[in-house]
């Protein structure tokens, strides 16, 4: 099924799957937004699409703000006059073990993590409602289903999304679709935000097996691109030597 001219918002959309996703659903006809906090980074990422001729717009957006949130999607609805999917992607990393006590960071998973899919959910949910069609997209981790050291709080949030995503499949109405898209080890930026010497190390040798951006991508175009009766409601993308 084509996604072609399908209105879709990408939060995280400046750089990692976010990118690639926002690269990947233009070039197959979505129109598509690209939000993040880093607007220089977007600038880069809608003109390169839009020199090949595909459509993408961004806009500058704090997740973890839900006034903004609301504000953005209502811009898109003023613009586009729909908005077919949000891909909930924003997400931080910044691993350590409980025993370092690093509260602010802490926080800051809690608040980006776990906040900004539901503010996501918050600001498209009424709108897919009243429209009576939408797909609500959220990016966990395989780290929603199981716990190593070093990421206790990071796999908490993820396993809250994961939680989130389903009661909101059950919930749905309106032919309103969720999908949860977990990624195993992907190339990103997360793993350039850990402050803790132990974990950072750590993530070096993990990430040997890392998978390309564009894989979590093509995950999410194949949710998108499913009739309207289908809902894929769960992905596990991960690499396939990884244990």
């Amino acid at each position: 099924m084509s996604i072609k001219n399908k209105v879709i918002l990408v939060t995280g959309g400046s750089s990692g799957i976010g990118a690639a996703t926002v690269e990947l659903l233009a070039e197959n006809g979505a129109v598509v937004i690209a939000a993040a906090r880093r607007t220089d980074k977007l600038e880069t990422v809608v003109s390169i699409i839009r020199q090949k001729g595909y459509i993408a717009d961004y806009k500058q957006l704090d997740v973890t703000d839900f006034n903004q949130m609301q504000d953005t999607v209502e811009e898109i609805i003023e613009s586009y006059g729909k908005i077919d999917v949000i891909v909930n992607n924003a997400g931080v990393m910044p691993l350590s073990k409980l025993e370092s006590l690093k509260i602010d960071e802490w926080n800051r998973m809690i608040d980006v993590n776990i906040r900004g899919v539901l503010h996501g959910i918050g600001a498209a949910l009424p709108l897919m409602k009243e429209q009576h069609s939408g797909h609500i997209i959220n990016i966990a981790s395989i780290g929603a289903y199981e716990v190593t050291p070093t990421a206790a709080v990071y796999c908490a949030t993820k396993y809250a999304v994961r939680a989130i995503t389903e009661g909101l499949r059950q919930e749905a109405t309106n032919n309103i679709r969720a999908t949860l898209i977990s990624p195993g080890v992907t190339e990103s930026e997360l793993a350039d935000h850990i402050t803790d010497k132990q974990a950072s190390e750590a993530m070096l040798e993990y990430r040997r097996l890392a998978l390309p951006a564009s894989a979590i991508a093509k995950a999410i175009l194949y949710a998108i691109s499913q009739p309207a009766e289908i809902d894929v409601s769960e992905l596990i993308v991960r690499p396939s030597l990884s244990s």
